[in-house]
């Protein structure tokens, strides 16, 4: 099997993130924060650490910045429901992932908020400066928060993000980054960013396992809480407590993934995320090149080179390429990805597109072997 699926999420996971998350269930795996026993004191030390590697590995400063959550999307509806207020209004931008827009659209049906979406693909060619020049122009005394993708979840695009937080902080409003496809892949620095919060998850290019997300919090913003429950701390009280990350961790955790997260952080440390983006930056230009060989090809964003690309096969649909390629051994991932700003923006056709996303363990013979593949498909 062939795994070209990463944007979903990182398969295989490395072996010192399997191994931490049988030790964990197998010897330490206590609640952590519930109790002063051996177990459940490991398991808090276990969280702790991983707040700490996150802190280090972003620039946040204060682990107890590093929030935990279910996945990115759980994390973002926590920061999106947590900050906006009655009549605000939120920018967004035309290549977000159902993660932003769903939250966002939700709450402007419901005549809470109001909303407006910036272009990333301009028509003229000084492409950053456009973007922020139609932010600018969509900005109202109403504005509260700006919510956007770094890097784009169907094709290799990455938005001007220091430059948005840099109009962000001018205008004073707030600046929630999500980094479901940057983090691990593009080097994040969170005070250079400008962000008020940043979301990732643990399990893309991180590599650690599913179950375990996270937000990254400006030191000093307070939100509203999206969930309510016991954490261990001032049980006595009706409140959540007021300081993170507990105001925010309602429930038990995931220990076993926060754990696994551990060791994927390492890994990624280990080998440097410059390193990781130029290994995907590399497997995607030779993919674009063998690709190119073929007949009747689309890649959209083409220009646009990281670790995600989309493409069409002219006179096939792009479900039927995926249900082939994963007849041929190949995984990978065809129709509209939860993300249909972002397909309209790149203009696909109905049924969407076929996805390919790339990891560390994808090598130029993964992208021979696809290229083999569609050949023969094609031929069909």
């Amino acid at each position: 099997m062939i795994y070209l699926d990463n944007a979903a999420t990182s398969f295989p996971k490395p072996k010192s993130v399997q191994d931490e998350v049988i030790s964990c269930i197998k010897s330490y795996g206590g609640n952590p924060g519930r109790g002063s026993h051996a177990l459940s004191l490991a398991a808090a030390d276990k969280i702790y650490e991983c707040r700490a590697a996150l802190s280090e590995l972003f620039g946040l400063g204060a682990p107890e910045n590093a929030v935990f959550t279910l996945n990115t999307t759980h994390a973002l509806n926590t920061v999106i429901k947590g900050a906006l207020r009655q009549g605000d209004h939120v920018l967004i931008s035309d290549m977000e992932h159902n993660a932003v827009f769903r939250p966002i659209y939700r709450l402007a049906r419901e005549g809470f908020i109001k909303y407006s979406v910036f272009r990333t693909f301009p028509d003229r060619p000084d492409l950053e400066d456009n973007i922020l020049s139609d932010i600018s122009a969509k900005l109202t005394p109403r504005t509260r928060m700006l919510v956007c993708a770094h890097a784009s979840n169907i094709c290799s695009s990455v938005l001007p993000i220091r430059k948005i937080g840099e109009l962000c902080r001018k205008s004073g409003i707030l600046f929630v980054v999500d980094a479901a496809q940057s983090a691990g892949h593009i080097p994040i620095d969170f005070h250079l960013l400008g962000a008020d919060a940043v979301c990732l998850p643990g399990h893309k290019g991180l590599y650690g396992p599913q179950g375990c997300g996270v937000i990254l919090l400006r030191e000093g913003l307070t939100l509203k809480t999206l969930t309510e429950g016991g954490n261990g701390v001032n049980s006595l009280e009706g409140t959540m407590p007021e300081l993170p990350p507990e105001r925010y961790e309602a429930g038990t955790l995931p220990t076993p993934a926060v754990a696994g997260l551990l060791r994927g952080i390492s890994e990624v440390s280990r080998l440097g995320i410059d390193s990781i983006h130029r290994h995907e930056c590399a497997l995607y230009e030779y993919a674009r090149e063998r690709l190119s060989e073929l007949d009747g090809i689309k890649i959209y964003a083409s220009d646009r080179v990281g670790s995600v690309l989309l493409f069409n096969l002219e006179g096939k649909s792009a479900d039927s390429v995926g249900d082939a390629l994963n007849g041929a051994g190949i995984c990978v991932r065809s129709g509209y990805h939860c993300a249909a700003l972002a397909h309209k923006t790149l203009a696909t056709p109905p049924g969407g597109a076929v996805r390919v996303s790339f990891g560390i363990y994808n090598t130029l013979a993964d992208v021979d072997t696809l290229v083999n593949a569609l050949r023969t498909i094609k031929s069909l």
